[in-house]
């Protein structure tokens, strides 16, 4: 799912291009897109575009009268400055060019709410804060207002804005810290180190990412990058101390740590294996070994 730093680069990218032109027609092609009945698509039709704003992880694009088109991407969604060749759950045609929405897989779960005016623009924000403007105390006052695991804090978009699964990863890694620490239990330096860290990750892939575009329209969004430490890579060397990645499966999703820079050699529990294996699930870097040994 496109996070914190690729919406921002996506946004970049927009506003170089559609501030001040006229979107002059909005066409969607899938039933599943469109979330909202009134104001209707053709609303957006011959309006002038005055704002484009990240919204937790959506895209909102602001034309005259107050009116948003608000993009979700999800998981699969993305964005493309050109007519798209095959299928597309939507086209925004503006008088420099066109605007597409594509969806790899069968599950469309990309949406489009089209909203007038701030206040319901405001109910679309699940209302986290700006980790880039926030000081330490209101980044922590927000982590630890309930006693969960940092993993589960860092991706709550009631929490944080536009962080998810990947830069998660990412930045727990570089804070040296447990995905699966407390986040009522941790010390100021622990504290220090994961605000750091939060800030130092967005700011690292936002640059790296406007780099790899290089002014050019952000075609290669991904949640797997071959400069990450850990995030997508299970089985490969942590670039820090060269232990091998380990991860936590649960649902859809996958927690990648490395043990050794962030729990103290300690393997955390993945349910599958845990519920597969039983008393039987190692504990440690050394009982990991020699259960691949058997």
């Amino acid at each position: 799912m496109p996070e914190l730093p690729d919406i921002t680069v996506y946004i970049e990218a927009l506003e170089a291009r559609i501030l001040g032109q006229t979107l002059e027609r909005v066409r969607v092609t899938s039933p599943f897109l469109l979330r909202t009945v009134d104001p209707p698509v053709s609303a957006l039709d011959r309006k002038t575009v005055r704002a484009v704003r990240r919204i937790g992880k959506r895209i909102a694009i602001g034309v005259n009268d107050d009116l948003w088109a608000v993009l979700h991407l999800m998981i699969a969604g993305r964005l493309h400055w050109r007519r798209r060749a095959g299928k597309t759950l939507a086209e925004f045609v503006f008088s420099n060019g066109t605007l597409s929405l594509t969806e790899a897989g069968s599950k469309r779960r990309a949406s489009l709410h089209i909203v007038r005016g701030e206040a319901a623009l405001h109910d679309l924000d699940p209302g986290g804060i700006d980790v880039l403007s926030a000081p330490l105390d209101t980044f922590r006052d927000a982590l630890a207002a309930e006693n969960h695991t940092l993993k589960r804090s860092l991706t709550d978009p009631r929490i944080l804005s536009g962080i998810g699964n990947a830069y998660s990863d990412e930045i727990l890694h570089a804070a040296r810290l447990s995905p699966l620490a407390l986040t009522q239990k941790l010390t100021p330096d622990e504290w220090q180190r994961l605000y750091d860290a939060t800030r130092t990750t967005l700011l690292l892939w936002i640059g790296r990412l406007r780099a790899e575009a290089k002014g050019g329209f952000p075609e290669k969004v991904t949640a797997f990058r071959k400069d990450m430490a850990v995030h997508g890579r299970y089985g490969l060397p942590c670039p820090r101390c060269g232990e091998k990645v380990l991860r936590i499966r649960y649902a859809d999703n996958e927690t990648n740590y490395c043990p050794t820079c962030q729990t103290g050699g300690k393997v955390l529990a993945d349910r599958a294996l845990s519920r597969l294996l039983g008393a039987d699930f190692p504990r440690t870097l050394e009982g990991l070994e020699a259960l691949k040994r058997r």
